[in-house]
């Protein structure tokens, strides 16, 4: 069963998942939106420049039915004639082409925004196989395209009847009135009867646009598997993640232990803590810390400080203040520089001690460490 579960397409699509469609021209596409924004940028159109185009086209006409004698005697001029007649009239035209164009191409905008993409473009054997496409025909997606289709006739269909019989009076008097005034009317009416029509249209493109939507995020949705995969392909392998991760560990924690014996003194806590000090006087603004830790690598670090026989201190505050807020190679806190200062200045006397001999020195017994820099003190 959990294979299974593994299997099924039951997790949303990563963004990943949907740039990569993106990148392919695989997005969600509503016909009907498009058909929609053309027809009503077409409309749109029709009610700014209708009547100058009306009156244009009008002219028009009426001089290419004019008799006109030169062209009838002299056929060597119908040609050129007809030629600017029909220049004219796609001049005439060309606003409302051109908006018509500029909706066709920027309809898919609402949906998607902008996107470019040649896969579409790229040869397919696949699409020119029959009994692939006889599977697409017969698919859910081709039921639901089917069902639409059915739906936006009956639509559409019904908004046009009832525009006409809404209208039947006014459609059955046209023939009655004078032809300026039919005109006038058969106008309205073709206008009341496109506004029932993008009425119905409207209502298509609100069901089209969220289910397009949604058979998009479906059609992308992917497996856990694929997840998982997908992971991996981004994030690494988190088994390799962990070991490199381990292996960085190991690096820093050998590169630590290595500046120990370099180290001027070791603060501990005694058993807990660990924490060694550097001090350059001419190189060093203050005192570093060079090496630090807890439990089993503080004890490391002791060990280590006695092979190579640096001066350990037991100062427990100190100790806990300078691992807790002080990060590796990183300068002590300027309220630790008094403590500090009485350790290292321990630590060189006691250095001295075993070089010349006389007496030992005196190890500082309270040092200066704020009570808030101490973790045990704020615990408390």
């Amino acid at each position: 069963m959990a294979e299974e579960s593994d299997l099924e397409k039951t997790e949303q699509p990563s963004q990943r998942r949907l740039d990569q469609a993106r990148e392919e021209g695989q997005v969600a596409r509503s016909r009907e939106l498009a058909t929609f924004s053309v027809l009503m940028t077409g409309g749109a159109g029709l009610w700014l420049m209708g009547a100058q185009l009306a009156s244009k086209l009008q002219a028009l006409l009426q001089e290419g039915l004019s008799w006109n004698a030169s062209l009838a005697f002299q056929s060597e001029l119908l040609i050129p004639h007809l030629q600017k007649m029909t220049l004219e009239t796609l001049l005439l035209l060309a606003p409302l082409l051109l908006l018509l164009l500029v909706a066709a191409l920027m309809s898919p905008l609402l949906l998607n925004g902008w996107m470019w993409s040649t896969k579409p473009l790229e040869p397919n054997l696949e699409r020119l196989n029959p009994i692939t496409g006889f599977k697409r025909m017969f698919s859910t997606h081709g039921w639901v395209e089917l069902g639409k289709s059915i739906g936006k006739a009956v639509v559409v269909g019904g908004a046009s009847t009832w525009a006409l019989w809404h209208h039947k009076e006014a459609v059955l008097n046209l023939a009655s009135l004078p032809v300026t005034v039919a005109v006038m009317e058969m106008g309205r009416l073709v206008w009341d009867g496109f506004f029932a029509i993008m009425g119905g249209m409207l209502l298509i493109v609100g069901i089209d646009v969220p289910f397009q939507l949604w058979e998009h995020n479906k059609r992308l949705r992917m497996t856990r598997e694929e997840v998982r995969q997908e992971s991996r392909e981004t994030e690494g392998d988190p088994q390799i993640r962990g070991r490199i991760r381990s292996m960085q560990r190991d690096i820093a924690r050998r590169r630590m232990m290595s500046k120990i014996p370099k180290a001027d003194v070791v603060v501990t806590n005694p058993t807990h803590y660990a924490v060694a000090l550097q001090y350059r006087e001419h190189t060093m603004r203050a005192p570093i810390v060079v090496a630090k830790g807890v439990q089993l690598t503080a004890e490391r670090i002791r060990t280590l400080a006695r092979e190579h026989r640096v001066p350990i201190l037991e100062a427990p505050p100190l100790a806990r203040a300078l691992y807790q807020h002080t990060d590796l190679e990183q300068a002590i806190p300027e309220p630790l520089y008094r403590a500090v200062a009485e350790v290292l200045a321990y630590a060189y006397q006691l250095r001295r001690h075993e070089i010349s001999g006389g007496s030992l020195p005196k190890a500082p017994e309270s040092l200066d460490v704020p009570p808030e820099l101490d973790p045990e003190t704020q615990r408390h």
